[in-house]
């Protein structure tokens, strides 16, 4: 866990704490996500920007959600948890990505993020001390396995994918 969140006590963390931290986490997936669309897009690959986009959206709707929620318990008290502070929770690996990477490949990074937030989430939700957290982490982990259920029902709808194409081992998002 500590590679992951950079001094954020988990066993003692407050709610507010723990509310910043999820709308972080998801926030850093949305910018990742329309990182990898804007590289997908330059690259000339729109139906792998499109995937990205689309999760996009979904994380932006949860960022969305999960502030509301902060604020409506916390007003403008001002954070304590900084992006800095966390890394690779939930964004998908910078690695996974390729210029000429088949939508099933997208949907496989995309998936490989949503299972460690889920695993992130659940060892959280493990580590704390007060039930309220712990109730929030737990939900974020649910949030996560039906992300994936998502991703993989989109999985589930695509052709069989061909043999891999020479090309396709060059990474662009660095």
């Amino acid at each position: 866990m500590t590679d992951k969140t950079r001094s954020i006590d988990l066993a003692n963390i407050s709610l507010r704490d723990a509310l910043d931290l999820a709308v972080l986490v998801e926030e850093e997936a949305k910018d990742r996500y329309e990182e990898f669309a804007d590289q997908m897009e330059l690259h000339h690959n729109p139906e792998a920007a499109r995937f990205f986009r689309f999760m996009l959206a979904i994380e932006a709707k949860h960022e969305s959600r999960l502030a509301e929620r902060r604020r409506g318990l916390f007003g403008d008290e001002p954070r304590s948890v900084k992006r800095e502070m966390i890394f690779d929770i939930e964004a998908p690996e910078y690695d996974e990505v390729r210029a000429n990477m088949t939508v099933r490949q997208a949907l496989g990074a995309s998936l490989q993020a949503e299972t460690k937030a889920f695993e992130f989430f659940e060892a959280a939700a493990g580590m704390v001390q007060m039930k309220d957290v712990q109730d929030i982490f737990t939900e974020l982990r649910e949030e996560e396995r039906e992300h994936q259920a998502l991703v993989r029902q989109e999985i589930a709808r695509l052709p069989p994918e061909g043999p891999a194409r020479d090309d396709d081992d060059e990474i662009v998002a660095l």
